[in-house]
C-alpha cells in the first residue's frame, strides 16, 4: 500500500524468488530457441504455455504460439499421431489465454492472443460472452475486458441498443464504473452516426443522457467518472461544423501597399498598411478549427489585376499533418499596375465542397468577403533604402495609441468577426441545454467544494461563448469571462498538481476577453516611435506584456499585428503564433522558453526581421523531452539543407530554427545555452543581423 514502509524479504523468499527466476530463464532461453530456429512441436507449445502461465506479458511467447499453431493448421503434420483438429487447436489456444489472465487479468498479450484466436471464426461466441461476465465480476472497471466485450458484440452483431442497455445496468449497479460511461460513449456515437430510428433526434437523445448522468454527479461529486461522461456530451452538445472565423485583409478592410514608409500616406496607418518591395502581400484564411482541403477549388478570388488560378495554399502549422487553422497564399499585382486606387478584391471560401476538419465534417458554410487594395507609386532609389536603427522595446518607446476612424472601424471589424455568410447554423438547442448545464453546474458548486465541478462551469461557459460567436444572437459582452477567470484561479489554489493546465487554460480565456471588444484591445495597442530613430519608423504595437500568459492563443483576430510585447509572461512555446504573417518584431524575453525547439513555429514567420528571446530557460534545463518531438538531423525533413560545417554549433535545432529566418536584430542574452561561439555561429547562420545583443554585427 501507498506510504507503509517494505519488510525485507525473509530468506526464504529470497531463495524462492531465485528459483523463479532460474525457471524463468530457463524457459525464455527454450522458448526463444524454438522460435529463431521456426521448430514448431507440441514440446514448444508446452514450453511456452509454461512461460506465459507464469509471465504473461512476454509477448516472444504469444508470437511463438500464434507461428505455431498457424503451422499446425496450414500444413497438417505428416506424423498422424501429432495431426490435431483445428478446433482442438484452437480450444486449447483459449485455455492457456485463460490460464495466463487468471495470472494477470491485466495482460495486453493474452487479450490480443484471444482476438486473434476467436477472429479464425472456430469458437463459440456464447461462451465468450458468459466467460467476459464471469471476467467483469472480479473486476466491472477493466478496459480489457469492455474492449474485449466490443469485439465479440460486433462479431455477433449484437446491436447497439441491446449493449447499451446493458451499460445502462452495469452503471446503475456502480456509477463509478468508468469504463462502463465509456463504452456507452462508444455506442451512442454509433447510434447516432447511423441515424437508428430512436436515435435519429440527437437533442432528445442527449437531453436524456444528461438526466442520466446527473444523478450520479450529484450523489458523489468527487468521482470522476460520471464527470468524463458529462464532458463527452457537452463535446457532442457544442459541436459545430468548420466555419471561415476571420482574414486578412479582413471583410470590408482598405489595404495600403506601398514601397516605402508609410508616413508619406496620411490615408494609411500601422493598421491597415503593408510595406512591400515587391507588390506582394499575405492573404491569410483563419477558420475555426484545424482544416483541409483550402485550394482554388474551394477558395475563389476575383480581381481584374490578379491571375487567381493558380494561386499555391499552405497550412500554417508545424505539425507536418497537412490540417491547420490558419492558411496562407501570397496575392501580388503585376509591375505594371505602377499606382492602383480601390482595386477590388472578391472571395468566396467553401463555395465548393472539400473543406473538412479532423473528424471528416465539411464546412458547408460557404462564406463571402471583399477588400480593396491601394498601390502607392514610390521612388525607387527611396524603396531600396533599409533602415539599420535598432528596436528598442523600453518603455519610454511607446505610448497610448490614437486611432483613426478607418482604423477603429476595421478592428471593430476584426473584433466581431463580420463577414458575409450564405447561411447560418441553428444553435439554439445547444445553447438552451448548454445554459441548463450551467445552472446545474452553479446548483452543485453552492452544495460543495467539487475541483472538476469548477472545471466543467469553466468548460461550459466557455462553450457558450463558442456557440454564442456563431449565432451572434448576444453580444460578446455578455460573456462571463471575469466567472471564469476565478473558477481557473481557484483550481489552481486548491489543485496545484495541474496548476500548469490551469495556467494554459487560463490565458487563453484572457485572451479571447482583450480580444473580444474594440474597448478592451484598444487598451493593449501602443505607438511605438524611438525618438533618436533617424528614419521615424512608427509602429502599432500590441502589449500583452505581464500578464501571466503562458499560452497562446486567440490569434484570428489580430491577423494585422507587425510588433508583438509578449515579455515577462510564463510563455514556453510559440506555438499559436503560426497565423500572424505580417509580424515583424517579437519580445519573447523574460519568460519560460527552455529550449530552441520550443521556437519552432517562427520558421512559418517569413516576415519576422526583429526577436528578443533574452533572459528565458533555454540550456538551463540539462533535460528537455521535447527534443525528442522535434525533426533530426537525421530526419528527411531536413533534407540537403543540413550542414555540419559550423563546428561551434553544438545543437542541430539551432540551425534548423535561425537557418530559414531572415533577421535583422537578434537578442538572445541570459540563456545558459548562450555563449561565444553560439553567438558567432548564429552570425553565419543569417547573413542579415545586424544587431547581436545590443552590438552590431558589423
Amino acid at each position: 500500500m501507498h506510504g507503509r514502509p517494505r519488510k525485507p524479504p525473509t530468506q526464504e523468499e529470497q531463495d524462492a524468488s531465485a528459483l523463479k527466476a532460474d525457471k524463468l530463464r530457463h524457459l525464455q532461453s527454450q522458448i526463444l530457441h524454438f522460435h529463431h530456429k521456426k521448430i514448431f512441436t507440441k514440446e514448444g507449445l508446452e514450453i511456452s504455455a509454461k512461460l506465459l502461465e507464469v509471465n504473461p506479458e512476454h509477448y516472444t511467447g504469444w508470437n511463438y504460439r500464434k507461428l505455431a499453431v498457424q503451422h499446425f493448421t496450414d500444413k497438417k503434420s505428416e506424423d498422424a499421431a501429432e495431426s490435431l483438429s483445428i478446433q482442438s487447436i484452437l480450444d486449447e489456444e483459449l485455455r492457456v489465454v485463460e490460464t495466463a489472465l487468471r495470472a494477470n487479468f491485466k495482460s495486453y498479450g493474452a487479450w490480443h492472443h484471444r482476438k486473434w484466436v476467436l477472429s479464425k471464426g472456430h469458437s463459440s461466441v456464447d461462451r465468450e460472452l458468459r466467460l467476459l461476465g464471469k471476467f467483469q465480476k472480479l473486476d466491472a472497471r477493466n478496459f480489457h475486458a469492455w474492449n474485449h466485450r466490443r469485439f465479440v458484440t460486433a462479431l455477433k452483431k449484437i446491436p447497439d441498443e441491446e449493449e447499451l442497455q446493458y451499460t445502462t445496468n452495469m452503471i446503475n449497479d456502480n456509477f463509478s464504473n468508468y469504463s462502463a460511461w465509456h463504452n456507452r460513449s462508444v455506442l451512442l456515437s454509433n447510434l447516432l452516426e447511423k441515424g437508428v430510428k430512436e436515435y435519429s433526434e440527437k437533442d432528445s437523445v442527449l437531453r436524456e443522457e444528461y438526466e442520466f448522468v446527473v444523478q450520479a454527479l450529484f450523489t458523489d461529486p468527487d468521482d470522476q467518472s460520471g464527470w468524463f461522461y458529462h464532458l463527452w456530451l457537452l463535446e457532442q452538445t457544442a459541436i459545430l461544423e468548420p466555419f471561415l472565423l476571420s482574414s486578412w485583409p479582413s471583410h470590408s478592410s482598405k489595404l495600403y501597399i506601398s514601397a516605402n514608409d508609410y508616413s508619406s500616406d496620411q490615408r494609411s496607418s500601422p493598421i491597415s498598411h503593408c510595406f512591400s518591395k515587391t507588390r506582394e502581400f499575405p492573404f491569410i484564411l483563419c477558420f475555426s478549427e484545424p482544416v483541409v482541403g483550402v485550394s482554388s477549388s474551394t477558395v475563389s478570388i476575383e480581381c481584374d489585376y490578379l491571375t487567381c488560378s493558380e494561386l499555391t495554399w499552405t497550412p500554417l502549422s508545424s505539425n507536418g499533418s497537412g490540417f491547420a487553422q490558419a492558411w496562407l497564399t501570397c496575392l501580388k499585382f503585376p509591375d505594371a499596375a505602377h499606382t492602383l486606387e480601390a482595386c477590388p478584391v472578391k472571395v468566396a471560401v467553401a463555395h465548393f465542397q472539400g473543406i473538412i476538419n479532423m473528424s471528416g465534417t465539411s464546412c458547408s458554410q460557404s462564406s463571402h468577403l471583399f477588400f480593396t487594395v491601394h498601390i502607392h507609386s514610390h521612388d525607387q532609389n527611396q524603396a531600396e533604402e533599409q533602415t539599420t536603427d535598432r528596436i528598442s522595446w523600453k518603455e519610454e518607446n511607446f505610448c497610448m495609441y490614437a486611432a483613426e476612424s478607418h482604423d477603429a472601424d476595421l478592428l471593430h471589424s476584426l473584433c466581431k468577426l463580420q463577414m458575409i455568410r450564405q447561411k447560418s447554423k441553428d444553435v439554439g438547442w445547444s445553447m438552451k441545454v448548454i445554459a441548463d448545464e450551467i445552472d446545474r453546474c452553479r446548483e452543485l458548486l453552492s452544495l460543495t467544494e467539487c475541483k472538476i465541478g469548477k472545471l466543467t462551469l469553466a468548460r461550459l461557459l466557455m462553450a457558450n461563448y463558442s456557440l454564442v460567436s456563431v449565432s451572434c444572437s448576444l453580444d460578446r459582452n455578455d460573456v462571463h469571462y471575469e466567472e471564469i477567470l476565478s473558477l481557473y484561479d481557484d483550481l489552481m489554489k486548491i489543485d496545484p498538481s495541474h496548476i500548469c493546465y490551469y495556467e494554459d487554460e487560463l490565458s487563453l480565456v484572457l485572451l479571447k476577453q482583450m480580444t473580444s471588444s474594440l474597448g478592451s484591445l484598444l487598451k493593449n495597442i501602443h505607438h511605438y516611435r524611438e525618438s533618436t530613430s533617424s528614419s521615424f519608423n512608427l509602429y502599432a504595437c500590441l502589449r500583452l506584456n505581464s500578464l501571466s500568459l503562458s499560452r497562446i492563443g486567440s490569434m484570428e483576430q489580430l491577423l494585422w499585428v507587425q510588433m508583438l510585447d509578449l515579455s515577462h509572461n510564463k510563455i514556453r512555446s510559440t506555438e499559436g503564433l503560426e497565423a500572424l504573417q505580417l509580424l515583424s518584431c517579437l519580445n519573447l524575453s523574460h519568460n519560460k522558453i527552455r529550449s530552441f525547439t520550443a521556437l519552432e513555429t517562427l520558421r512559418l514567420l517569413k516576415s519576422l526581421k526583429v526577436l528578443d528571446i533574452s533572459y528565458n530557460e533555454i540550456g538551463a534545463h540539462s533535460i528537455d523531452t521535447r527534443r525528442y518531438l522535434f525533426s533530426s538531423p537525421l530526419n528527411h525533413a531536413l533534407g540537403s539543407d543540413w550542414s555540419g560545417d559550423i563546428e561551434s554549433l553544438d545543437h542541430w535545432d539551432v540551425f534548423f530554427i535561425f537557418k530559414g529566418l531572415d533577421l535583422i536584430q537578434l537578442d538572445i542574452m541570459g540563456n545558459a545555452a548562450v555563449n561565444d561561439q553560439l553567438k558567432a555561429s548564429l552570425v553565419k547562420l543569417m547573413p542579415a543581423l545586424k544587431w547581436l545583443d545590443g552590438e552590431s554585427c558589423n
